[in-house]
């Protein structure tokens, strides 16, 4: 059995017969992609966790992003997530095949209290806690909620304080979701997986992270 593969047969069936008729409807009725071979899996993946097929207009990639997420992912890079919610998606089976390890660390007690103490978001301070603990170097950092993590993010990369093998930005909201998703296609330190606009969450980095894994074998 696949080891990416959880699913029973008729599991396996449904999720095909799904990406059958999103592959029909995106050139029947949405205009097609302009995305490649590696992408459009990616996409197609965003599309059958939201049934929302505006996501083929709404991912960025830079040059590589796949590759360098698939490259890290067959390393064994850590995950790092800027809410729980990502880790509890990922598939423990799927991420023990290379033996990738998610951690969100936003809701422990020493981020916690030297946010309160500071007066940041949990996500600034979780983010830097990960940084210390010296796990985002070579990483795949995850930003589904906060826009607050993915400025971080990127002002440590600028910094040169941590180097991450891809961020997958694709914060959900309407308080500075479009600008931290923005920020982040705009540079070019980091390969990156993002959207525009206020659509995304936790979700979508999931079934990106998922997407990502599927292609390693």
């Amino acid at each position: 059995m696949d080891t990416m593969k959880q699913m029973t047969q008729q599991g396996q069936v449904i999720e095909n017969d799904s990406f059958s008729i999103i592959d029909q409807e995106i050139q029947q009725f949405h205009g097609g992609h302009n995305l490649d071979d590696a992408q459009w899996p990616v996409v197609r993946r965003a599309i059958h966790t939201t049934g929302d097929f505006e996501f083929a207009k709404l991912f960025r990639f830079s040059e590589g992003a796949v590759a360098a997420g698939i490259e890290a992912l067959k390393s064994g890079c850590n995950i790092i997530s800027d809410v729980t919610m990502i880790t509890s998606g990922l598939s423990a089976q799927r991420l023990s095949v290379y033996n990738n390890q998610a951690q969100c660390f936003i809701s422990d007690k020493a981020v916690i209290a030297i946010a309160k103490q500071k007066g940041e978001t949990r996500a600034i301070w979780s983010m830097r806690s990960a940084r210390d603990l010296g796990l985002l170097d070579g990483a795949i950092i995850g930003i589904g909620n906060a826009p607050t993590a993915l400025f971080e993010v990127l002002r440590m990369v600028e910094a040169q304080e941590i180097k991450p093998a891809l961020i997958v930005g694709i914060p959900v909201g309407f308080v500075k979701a479009e600008e931290s998703k923005r920020a982040l296609i705009e540079q070019s330190n980091v390969p990156y997986i993002a959207s525009i606009g206020r659509k995304g969450g936790s979700p979508i980095v999931v079934s990106t992270i998922h997407a990502l894994l599927y292609q390693t074998v």
